[in-house]
């Protein structure tokens, strides 16, 4: 199964036929950028095509009335006046002889899409469309919205494919109102949306859109919506809501499918969202949402008006479809205090309905600080132009700075010393025989005794080829095993290694009972998180200690609300992951914790376990860090109360120094309102720059102030809608 792609050029043939400031963005110019940039890349050729087709009236039907249908179905005859007058009728809407066409192909393609991966032809896929679809309501078009492609879709795969759970998730940087509407009295189908809010002074203008509206009846809880109501959101704010809010509720919905409502208006530079996420932030939202339903993900086509990038957004959720590492993230990875009182608005107003919420503890809704004395929100209220000057030379740089992402050759590689031929995975993986040279193996020996026997010894050879392969560039990610005496010897080898390649920070992630060497300096360039350790413990702000919890919900608080956001924060160059005596994961934990880390560290992963651990154990590590997608953890079942208090406690000492671990803000000093957090004192470490591993990783640049809009080309601005 691969990635399938699904588009039809016939959905550039509508086009706006008289002046119209606010619906001239919507062009065909959009999907044939998104189509450029695939061929550009070589991504297109990549994927597996899958026809496009038009969906029948009936499918229409689905979730739109018999009378729109045929209104949409009568301006295939009407003149250019007429097509204007009856566009004036709808909201920011207009209609062309070919939009039913047009319109019936975007749905078609979705349909074909979810057909595809719900039949097991494709894996997951994208649905490049036009015109979007949602906030098209049952009888009403809307905001450029036709037909609404996503919430069709559902409703097919429901019917059709005998769904019962489906998750939408739409990031869109406005809100899909249509898609709200259609499901809100519905629990088969969890909406997740967020949106430019700017506490309901932005299009649609709905106070609906706040994240207090939670779904109607049955559907109560599974409406979520989460407000930005500041412009300047960057990747971390985005990280934040999925890994606080979004995954907790999904892992607990538990989905059978995932459609995303992939608008990318919510990208830099885009003139309607005005927002600072750079298109590899999509890759990674792209990758967290693989882990849900088996990877049936479905993404398609919404907004997204700034061409370049579209294109570039496009280019890096596809290749986060078909499976290549993710790309670094820019910037400071430290939510804004904006961003934090929405997170703890829609978390107070969701926990009432999701265990994962409850158990988490959720802080009370704060007094927005968004806002000046008078009222106006102050990113309206005057600034110095020479802020808006900078941000808009800001924006515009981070834009530039995206680059070719080499993938490299080997996707996947396993070190083993015993024969392989029982490994069930997936034929491209590497098996590799090579070892480092003899003096080299040798040179450890005389500061690890344990070391000193010839099975020690061959297994630690092949980890330093494989890890010297892993951070030239040349292999993404990797499983060595060593004999379970030397697991820990060979784990300090392989962090001084790494730190001697280059490698700037090592993120260990370590399970079971395995002790962090007492020789390695506590300097910031390594962070060590025990599971399971001997008890909860913070020695350092980069040392901490957690027991591994005996829930799934305890087990996903821990990743979710802990590991995750200090991985995220920290930065790392390199993950390790290693598997120590008593370590109590099972088959499915550990397929899900190999695929979850391979974000932080743009897929640069290497797994070590003892030879003695269980084959299933040792498989699921390999396919969770090649991309599959984990199985599912089972019944959601809450945390015992004892490792409730212990996560809570150590995300309360930590949240100081890292900051993607909070899940709320304190109230605000007077005076203050900024998206910008209070920083604490610089981490210890080496500073956040260039790096030699791999990929060259890009300059983490200032914060900007972003309490103001950051300014696009005068070619590029428009009215919001």
């Amino acid at each position: 199964m691969g990635t399938a792609l699904v588009y039809h050029e016939d959905m550039m043939a509508t086009r706006l036929l008289w002046d119209d400031p606010e619906c001239k963005i919507e062009c065909p110019e959009r999907l044939a950028a998104a189509l450029g940039g695939l061929r550009q890349c070589g991504l297109e050729q990549r994927c597996l095509r899958v026809a496009a087709r038009e969906a029948s009236e009936a499918e229409l039907s689905l979730v739109h009335s018999p009378e729109y249908v045929a209104l949409v179905r009568r301006t295939q005859t009407l003149g250019t006046e007429e097509l204007q007058a009856l566009s004036g009728q709808f909201d920011a809407v207009y209609f062309h002889p070919r939009t039913f066409h047009c319109a019936r192909l975007a749905v078609g393609a979705a349909l074909q899409l979810v057909d595809a991966v719900l039949t097991g032809a494709a894996r997951n896929g994208l649905a490049l469309v036009r015109p979007p679809g949602h906030h098209s309501q049952r009888a009403a078009a809307n905001g450029f919205c036709v037909f609404n492609n996503v919430a069709i879709a559902a409703e097919h795969a429901k019917r059709k494919h005998g769904l019962h759970r489906i998750l939408v998730v739409d990031w869109d940087i406005h809100h899909g109102q249509g898609i709200q509407y259609i499901f809100e009295d519905d629990p088969s189908v969890l909406y997740f949306s967020w949106h430019r809010y700017e506490h309901g002074r932005f299009w649609p203008f709905l106070p609906e859109s706040d994240a207090d509206t939670v779904g109607q009846g049955q559907g109560r809880g599974f409406t979520v919506n989460l407000p930005w109501n500041q412009v300047g959101m960057k990747n971390a704010d985005y990280l934040a809501a999925f890994l606080h809010v979004l995954l907790p509720v999904a892992f607990e919905f538990d989905p059978e499918l995932v459609l995303v409502s992939a608008g990318f208006d919510s990208a830099i530079g885009d003139p309607e969202g005005q927002m600072q996420a750079t298109p590899e932030c999509f890759a990674h939202l792209t990758q967290l949402l693989q882990v849900l339903a088996g990877g049936r993900v479905c993404a398609v086509l919404e907004g997204g008006y700034h061409l370049e990038s579209l294109a570039q957004s496009v280019c890096m959720t596809v290749r986060a479809l078909l499976g290549d590492p993710t790309p670094a993230l820019l910037g400071p990875m430290a939510p804004c205090q904006s961003a934090l009182e929405s997170i703890q608005s829609v978390r107070a107003a969701q926990a009432p309905h999701w265990k994962s919420l409850q158990q988490q503890g959720v802080s009370p809704v704060l007094t927005t600080s968004t806002h000046s004395p008078e009222g106006r929100p102050l990113w309206l209220l005057p600034k110095d132009p020479v802020c808006k000057a900078e941000a808009e030379v800001t924006s515009l740089r981070l834009l530039d700075q995206q680059h070719q992402h080499p993938t490299p050759p080997v996707r996947m590689a396993v070190a083993l010393t015993a024969p392989h031929t029982t490994w069930a995975l997936p034929p491209d993986v590497l098996h590799q025989e090579e070892s480092a040279p003899k003096w080299e193996t040798q040179a450890w020996v005389r500061s690890h005794e344990s070391l000193a026997q010839d099975e020690a010894l061959t297994a630690l050879g092949k980890l330093l080829y494989l890890l010297n392969g892993i951070l030239d560039g040349q292999v993404s990610s990797g499983v060595a095993v060593a004999p379970a005496r030397a697991v820990a010897a060979t784990l300090d080898v392989a962090i001084c290694q790494a730190l001697s390649f280059g490698a700037q920070r090592v993120l260990c992630v370590v399970l079971g009972q395995l002790d962090r060497p007492l020789d390695l300096v506590d300097d910031g360039r390594i962070l060590w998180l025990n599971i399971r350790g001997k008890e909860a413990s913070i020695l350092s702000t980069h040392h901490v200690s957690v027991p591994l919890p005996g829930t799934t919900g305890g087990f996903l608080s821990c990743i979710l609300g802990l590991v995750l956001p200090l991985a995220y924060g920290f930065r790392p160059d390199l993950v390790l992951v290693a598997l120590g005596p008593d370590h109590g994961l099972q088959d499915p934990q550990a397929a899900l914790l190999a695929a979850l880390l391979r974000g932080p560290a743009s897929g640069r992963v290497l797994a070590l376990l003892g030879e003695e651990s269980a084959l299933q154990l040792a498989q699921a590590l390999a396919l969770g860090l090649y991309g599959e997608a984990p199985p599912s953890l089972g019944p959601f079942s809450t945390a015992s109360q004892e490792d409730l208090q212990a996560l809570m406690s150590l995300r309360a000492q930590l949240q100081s120094r890292w900051e993607m671990v909070r899940v709320s803000v304190s109230e605000p000093v007077e005076g203050s309102g900024g998206p910008e957090p209070a920083r604490s004192a610089p981490l210890p470490g080496p500073p956040l720059g260039p790096s030699t591993v791999g990929a060259p990783r890009s300059r983490s640049l200032e914060r900007p102030d972003t309490s103001a809009p950051p300014a696009v080309p005068p070619s590029l601005s428009v009215n919001a809608r």
